[in-house]
């Protein structure tokens, strides 16, 4: 048995999906590619929230709607996160449980990102050991 997947997780899935496609898809079109055992309705229904929320665009193709992505796959993944981070007002928590909750290649990959882009703007590193990229503290 199928263990049943979270609408993020499909919505994630149709994103790659498009970008890697580099054309337009219908739903159908992503249906068959993705799960044939999926109702159209359901990725329908997925593919019109990706547009709502500015992820995807689209145009008629026939009768259906053609959707592509805006900008790649990558962008369009951290801009999903940012918008899931700004649903909380306690960003420290959000992000600390985030962090604790990457492998350690993750967290290591992380760390030289955070560095390499502190060096690259300048920043001085507190005398906490803690950089100042939002001026707040963690």
């Amino acid at each position: 048995m199928e263990q049943r997947r979270g609408y993020g997780d499909l919505g994630q899935e149709i994103l790659t999906m498009i970008g890697r496609a580099g054309t337009p898809m219908t739903p159908a079109q992503a249906r068959d590619t993705l799960y044939r055992q999926l109702a159209y309705t359901t990725v329908m229904t997925v593919m019109a929230r990706l547009h709502d929320q500015g992820l995807l665009t689209r145009k008629r193709a026939g009768r259906a709607l053609a959707y592509t992505i805006l900008g790649d796959p990558a962008m369009v993944t951290a801009q999903r996160m940012r918008r899931l981070l700004d649903i909380d007002q306690d960003r420290a928590e959000v992000l600390a449980r985030f962090v604790a909750g990457l492998n350690a290649d993750d967290e290591r990959l992380l760390r030289g990102l955070l560095h390499r882009i502190t060096a690259g703007r300048g920043n001085s590193t507190s005398a906490d050991g803690h950089g100042s990229c939002t001026g707040e503290q963690p």
